[in-house]
């Protein structure tokens, strides 16, 4: 048995995605979750900027008792997912693979469009993991910064926020994909919208839920199931504004919840 926390780092509440799914199926295990909303959009940082706040994340983490570390943001796992398996003692997981490969796995075209920030479209991750699991699939990419902005100021409800996403899919549109990564975990918060832009035939994939499957087998192979029935802790950080945190997270999780504030100087001394 294994008390210790399941961690999820993100730039923002995207990731808050993959951490509902992970409260929801993991209701023994206790949950640390970071987003480092001071510094976001991580798309529009360098591959080095990335790394460096990865680094100081995920030591944050560590220091707070994590056993496994969950790169709940696109833009941090096409850049510094490797850096950190080579680097950390816990097992690291991602969100590109296991996305691409329900997408691969439910394609029935192989026409498969990838929306996500601008840092992944031009890391090529998804390309690259795609065709490596199926090179006859053909693929459509397209940058959607102004959607990260969007889901953390918590505009993805209005007709106006409908009209922004429909006028911003509108290349993937004509592009007839039948299926669509949703390649920031942001995005699936504002999936409704994503999916009256592209229509009901297109089916959206959720990188964020099919990473579950990769944190549950970790568990299992390594035997790190906490087995206890307990209250389990549920325990969020924020770089950004508490209150900004607060409105967003606890609509999407459906729950009051405890956000503490990390200054950026704190991060800086990892």
């Amino acid at each position: 048995m294994d008390k210790r926390a399941i961690g999820f780092m993100d730039s923002g509440v995207g990731g808050l995605t993959v951490a509902k799914e992970a409260i929801k199926q993991f209701p023994n295990e206790n949950i640390i979750y970071f987003g480092d909303e001071a510094r976001l959009p991580y798309g529009e940082k360098s591959p080095e900027e990335i790394k460096k706040f990865a680094q100081q994340i995920s030591d944050f983490l560590i220091d707070k008792g994590i056993k496994i570390l969950v790169i709940a943001c696109n833009t941090a796992t096409a850049h510094a997912l490797s850096l950190l398996k080579d680097t950390l003692d816990i097992p690291v997981i991602g969100v590109i693979y296991p996305g691409s490969l329900a997408a691969v796995n439910i394609s029935k075209e192989k026409r498969i469009g990838v929306i996500a920030t601008n840092g992944t479209i031009k890391s090529k991750a998804y390309e690259k993991t795609i065709s490596s699991i199926n090179n006859d699939v053909k693929i459509f990419s397209l940058g959607c910064p102004r959607f990260i902005p969007m889901v953390e100021d918590g505009h993805y409800k209005s007709q106006e926020d409908q009209k922004l996403v429909t006028q911003d899919l509108m290349p993937i549109i004509k592009d007839n994909v039948d299926t669509l990564v949703m390649g920031c975990t942001h995005y699936p918060i504002m999936r409704k919208l994503i999916q009256n832009a592209v229509g009901a035939d297109v089916r959206l994939v959720d990188p964020g839920i099919a990473v579950i499957k990769d944190i549950k087998q970790t568990i299992d192979e390594l035997n790190l199931k906490n087995s206890l029935s307990h209250t389990r802790t549920l325990n969020f950080y924020t770089t950004g504004s508490v209150e900004k945190f607060r409105f967003v997270a606890e609509e999407w999780l459906d729950r009051d919840i405890d956000i503490k504030k990390v200054s950026l100087k704190t991060l800086e001394e990892y």
